[in-house]
C-alpha cells in the first residue's frame, strides 16, 4: 500500500511542492535507490540482531515517512522521505522472507504464498484508498483550478490568481492527506505488534535453528545463489515491464481502444493476485520446484503466443491472462525451492531482492528506449519471450547445482558405509563363533552317549552280581541323570567320570 499509493496521488505532490509532474521525477530514483541500501542494510544486519525488532524498526520507518509525506512543501525534504520509505520496504522484503523460512522451515511454501499475496493485495487496495481520500474530486477541482486560473489571470490582478490557485491545492492537500495518514497509521500497528513478538523473547529458537544450519550449505553455494539472482533479475524485470507497457502497447499495436487497454492492463494485474491467492493453497500439496516448473512452462507458452501473434486483439486477451497468471508464483516458490537445498541467511535473501530490484530498473529502461527506437517491432512481446527463455535455461541448470552431493553428504554416505562393513564383519565373526560352538557341543554329546554306554554295561553286570534282585529293579534313570548333569559340555570331562566311579562303588 505503501509503495502503490504514490501513483494515484503523484499530481497532488508535485501541486504540494509547488512543481510539475515532469519536474520531480527525482523521487522516484530516490526511492530506488533507497531500496536498494535497505535491502543491502537488511541482509547484513538480519545476521547479527533480532529480526523482529529490525521489522518493527522499518516499518515504524515508513510509518515516520508516510506521516511526513503530505506535509513536504520542498522537492528536497520530499525526495529524502521517499528514500527512507524505500530503505524501510528494502528491509521489509528481505527480512520477510527470512522470517518466514526461519519460522516454518521446510513448511514455509504456503506462508511465503500467502506473504507475496498480501503484495498483491496492498496494491489492489491503495489506490482506491487513495480515490475515496480524494472523493472523485480531484479531477472536477483540477478542471476548475485551470478555468479559474484562465479566467482569472484575463480579469484581475496575477496575485488574487495565484491565492485562488493556492487555495484550490491546499483543498486538494487536505483530500490525499488522509489516505497516508490511514495507511501510516495501519503500519505503526503492525509495528506494535512486531514490538510485542520481540519483548516476548523468542529469538533463541531462530539461533538455535541457525547453528543447526551452519552444516547444511550446498556444494555449490554460491553458484546458486547467482544464478538465482539472475533468474529473479529476469523474472521481475518480465513482470514489471509487461505490467508498465501493455496498456500503451494495446493502443498503438493492437490499436485498441483506450478503456479497452485499461482493461486488458486489469486482466494481467487481476490474474497475477488471483494467482497468488490460489497458490497459498496449491503450495500445500506441491513441491516449490513442481510449481516453478508449471510457471515457467505457462510463461513460455504464453509469451510465445503473444510474440507470434502480437498484433491480434484475440491473442493478445489469453496470452495477456495466462502470462499474468504464470508469473504469479515464481519470486516465493523460488526461496522456498532454494531453502530446501542450501541456507538462506539474510545477505543471501538481499541478494535475491537485489536482484529484483535491478531487474526492475534495467529492463523496462531498456525495452522503452528499444521501442522508441524501433517503433515498428513488438519489443514488448519479444522481451517477454527472450526472459521467458532465460528462466527456462537457468532454472534446470540450477536444479542440477543443487542436487549435486555436498562434502556433508558424502561424509554421511561414507559413515554409513564404514558402519555397514563393520556389522557384516561383526556377523561373519558371530557366525563362526556360532559354529564352533556347535562343534563343541556335538563332541560333549558324543562323549555323554559313550558314558551312557558304558554306564549302562556297568549297572547290568553289577545287577546280575546281586542276588535277588532282577535287571528290570534296578534304577537306570538316576544314574543316567547323573551322568547327564555332569557331562564334560557342563563341568569338564574329569568331574563327570569321578562321579560315575563314585556311583559305582555305591552300587557295590
Amino acid at each position: 500500500m505503501s509503495i502503490a499509493v504514490l501513483g494515484p496521488t503523484f499530481p497532488n505532490l508535485a501541486a504540494n511542492v509547488h512543481k510539475n509532474v515532469s519536474d520531480i521525477y527525482y523521487i522516484f530514483v530516490g526511492r530506488s535507490l533507497g531500496y536498494l541500501g535497505g535491502s543491502v542494510l537488511g541482509g547484513l544486519l538480519f545476521d547479527c540482531m533480532n529480526a523482529r525488532l529490525l521489522l518493527a524498526l522499518s516499518m515504524f520507518g515508513t510509518t515516520v515517512g508516510l506521516y511526513g509525506i503530505p506535509w513536504c512543501k520542498k522537492s528536497l525534504l520530499l525526495t529524502v522521505l521517499m528514500s527512507v520509505i524505500g530503505a524501510s520496504m528494502g528491509i521489509l522484503d528481505t527480512g520477510g522472507n527470512v522470517l518466514a523460512l526461519n519460522t516454518w522451515g521446510a513448511e514455509a511454501g504456503p506462508h511465503l504464498q500467502a506473504l507475496h499475496f498480501s503484495f498483491a493485495v496492498g496494491a489492489f487496495v491503495a489506490p482506491i484508498l487513495a480515490k475515496m481520500a480524494l472523493g472523485g474530486s480531484e479531477s472536477k477541482d483540477l478542471a476548475a483550478a485551470e478555468k479559474t486560473n484562465q479566467s482569472v489571470v484575463r480579469s484581475v490582478p496575477t496575485a488574487s490568481a495565484a491565492s485562488t490557485v493556492s487555495a484550490l491545492r491546499h483543498h486538494l492537500g487536505a483530500d490525499f492527506l488522509w489516505s497516508y495518514v490511514v495507511i501510516g497509521t495501519y503500519l505503526l500497528f503492525v509495528s506494535f505488534f512486531f514490538f510485542i513478538l520481540y519483548s516476548k523473547g523468542s529469538s533463541a529458537r531462530d539461533k538455535s535453528k541457525a547453528s543447526l544450519q551452519k552444516s547444511m550449505f550446498a556444494k555449490y553455494h554460491y553458484a546458486l545463489v547467482l544464478l538465482l539472482f539472475l533468474f529473479f533479475l529476469c523474472y521481475v524485470g518480465a513482470e514489471v515491464t509487461y505490467g508498465s507497457y501493455i496498456f500503451t502497447y494495446a493502443k498503438v499495436f493492437a490499436e485498441m481502444k483506450e478503456n479497452e487497454a485499461a482493461a486488458l492492463n486489469s486482466v494481467f494485474w487481476g490474474a497475477f493476485a488471483a494467482c497468488r491467492g490460489v497458490a497459498i493453497f496449491c503450495a500445500t500439496c506441491l513441491y516449490p520446484g513442481t510449481m516453478i516448473l508449471l510457471s515457467l512452462a505457462g510463461s513460455a507458452v504464453s509469451s510465445s503466443c503473444l510474440a507470434a501473434f502480437a498484433r491480434h486483439p484475440a491473442s493478445l486477451w489469453v496470452g495477456t491472462t495466462m502470462y499474468g497468471a504464470s508469473m504469479a508464483t515464481i519470486f516465493p516458490s523460488g526461496i522456498a525451492w532454494i531453502e530446501q537445498y542450501t541456507v538462506v541467511q539474510g545477505k543471501v535473501a538481499s541478494l535475491f531482492v537485489i536482484g529484483a530490484a535491478l531487474g526492475e530498473m534495467c529492463i523496462p529502461a531498456m525495452v522503452g528506449y528499444l521501442q522508441g527506437r524501433f517503433h515498428h517491432v513488438p519489443v514488448l512481446m519479444y522481451a517477454a519471450l527472450g526472459t521467458s527463455a532465460v528462466t527456462v535455461l537457468l532454472f534446470p541448470l540450477m536444479y542440477k547445482l543443487a542436487r549435486s552431493p555436498g562434502e556433508s553428504d558424502l561424509k554421511e554416505l561414507t559413515e554409513n558405509e564404514d558402519r555397514k562393513a563393520l556389522l557384516s564383519n561383526s556377523g561373519l565373526n558371530e557366525d563362526e563363533e556360532d559354529e564352533e560352538d556347535v562343534g563343541q557341543w556335538n563332541e560333549a554329546d558324543f562323549e555323554v552317549i559313550e558314558m551312557n554306554d558304558t554306564l549302562r554295561n556297568s549297572v547290568i553286570e553289577t545287577s546280575r552280581k546281586i542276588p535277588g534282585d532282577s535287571p528290570a529293579k534296578v534304577p537306570l534313570q538316576p544314574h543316567l541323570d547323573d551322568a547327564l548333569s555332569h557331562s564334560p559340555g557342563a563341568t569338564g570331562g574329569s568331574p563327570g567320570r569321578k562321579n560315575v566311579s563314585v556311583d559305582r562303588e555305591k552300587n557295590d
